[in-house]
């Protein structure tokens, strides 16, 4: 067999892995700690690249609150509907303030789709990079979170428009370059030219925890598990979460460092907690280790 060939093979078993792992971390996003009305809904496939109007017709304050509020406390939901009918009725700062407080109470009951929404109607009464910058995270939060692949591409647009916003405020601002950099990374544009963004950002702040996330993850999407490591270890340093640990197991695996890669998914079933992950990564460390 050519080095061609197995190098090939290689990247097609690499973005099998990455598949696994996409759907896992995500997973782990929801159970762990519930989040998302829209991740009980099964994902169609890989993360969509734009929008489209129906995506764009799931995606409002309507039926978002709706969805979200059959998931959680009736009193909970009979609040907020409360504070909403005060919003609709509301007009110039009070509207923007109900707004404010509406976006946190989504936030508090971790649905965040609806909480981004409020979020971006603050910022468009108040239009600031600091206002932008808190639509623009929270539309990526919802992005990472959901498996409803309608909804992804208009949350991916909608955090977009919001870094873009936020930059046209100030150029310069570090984490709105990251934010834009993340949504063309995940399909908003030439991959390439948001690997140069987060690589700007990298250059200015080396242990950047989403810059150095996302420039892993490509790494792996390209197959090049090498250069996926570092960026794992910074983050992992940094800020140690299930997902850094398990794509750092990917790339490993896929390298053939088996007894590293078992640490790694070992080191994310610790921190995930999760029964789904862990009995997956179970499954994952057996087979490596039947390998050594």
């Amino acid at each position: 067999m050519s080095s061609n060939i197995r190098s090939k093979q290689t990247i097609v078993i690499g973005a099998i892995v990455l598949l696994v792992a996409f759907l896992f971390t995500r997973d782990i996003k929801g159970l762990v700690k519930p989040t998302e009305e829209n991740g009980k809904m099964p994902s169609s496939g890989p993360m969509a690249g734009a929008t489209s109007p129906s995506s764009t017709s799931v995606l409002n304050l309507e039926t978002s609150s709706t969805a979200a509020k059959n998931v959680i406390n009736k009193n909970l939901a009979t609040d907020i509907t409360a504070l909403e009918n005060s919003y609709k009725g509301a007009h110039g700062a009070e509207k923007i303030e109900l707004a404010k407080q509406l976006a946190q109470k989504w936030d508090d009951v971790e649905q965040i789709t609806p909480s981004a929404l409020y979020l971006e109607v603050v910022a468009e009464g108040e239009p600031s990079t600091k206002s932008w910058l808190a639509a623009g995270n929270q539309f990526i939060k919802a992005f990472e979170s959901t498996q409803d692949s309608l909804a992804q591409p208009a949350l991916l647009q909608k955090a977009n428009m919001s870094y873009k916003n936020a930059l046209e405020k100030d150029s310069t601002n570090i984490e709105a370059k990251t934010g834009l950099g993340v949504t063309i990374v995940n399909g908003l544009g030439a991959p390439m030219q948001g690997i140069a963004m987060l690589l700007e950002v990298v250059a200015k702040e080396p242990k950047n925890v989403k810059a150095n996330m996302n420039l892993g993850l490509f790494s792996i999407k390209s197959g090049q598990f090498d250069k996926a490591i570092p960026r794992f270890n910074t983050v992992i340093a940094t800020a140690p979460t299930p997902e850094a640990y398990f794509y750092l197991g990917t790339a490993l695996e896929n390298l053939g460092r088996n007894k590293e890669a078992v640490d790694a998914y070992l080191s994310s079933k610790k921190l995930a907690a999760n029964p789904t992950l862990s009995s997956f990564i179970d499954k994952k460390v057996a087979e490596l280790k039947n390998k050594n």
